[in-house]
């Protein structure tokens, strides 16, 4: 796995065989950020069930100005550090669970331009997500949330959909904030 784009390009990530994580391909990325390349620039970003880091670190090296990594795995919080050594001042890591670490950017009053979503497909928890972040106002008007998921129904009447793809098995829908 690597970076595909942007300041860091070809720079190799670890932690792509690590068991639970599923990475997300690079045909799959690269259409994706070529989606929302637009959005990136001097962006917040918060990678949610992050794994590798690999969706922020790629947003990072395309411009954005910082990202926040969540992930409950302590394994995988660690595979970030490696793979943002060289980028630390625009990084943070957190090792916590989604509910609590949404809710702690509630009370911190931290907002974010682009959320990625990709939790563990089996959990279902798409829509719970969703619902958090409009409840708590954690992402900016005209900022979008990115979702990766297999089998779930993804309902929301919170944010607009603007784009879905089907990769394979993976659906990629991507709700931006201006209603």
């Amino acid at each position: 796995m690597r970076v595909i784009s942007g300041k860091y390009k070809g720079k190799k990530l670890i932690g792509f065989d690590i068991n639970g994580t599923r990475p997300t391909m690079d045909r799959v990325k690269e259409s994706l950020f070529s989606s929302i390349q637009s959005y990136i620039k001097d962006s917040i970003i918060l990678d949610l069930f992050a794994g590798s880091g690999s969706l922020g670190i790629e947003a990072i090296s395309n411009g954005a100005n910082c990202a926040y990594f969540v992930d409950n795995n302590i394994k995988l919080t660690n595979i970030i550090k490696e793979n943002t050594k060289d980028m630390s001042d625009k990084i943070t890591i957190i090792k916590d669970d989604y509910i609590n670490a949404l809710n702690n950017f509630k009370n911190k009053d931290i907002k974010f331009d682009i959320i990625f979503l990709d939790p563990p497909y089996k959990l279902n928890l798409i829509n719970d997500c969703l619902n958090k972040i409009f409840k708590y106002e954690l992402l900016n008007n005209n900022g979008i949330v990115v979702c990766e998921y297999e089998k779930e129904e993804v309902f929301t009447d919170k944010f607009r959909l603007m784009k879905q793809k089907k990769y394979g098995t993976k659906f990629i829908s991507i709700y931006i904030n201006d209603l």
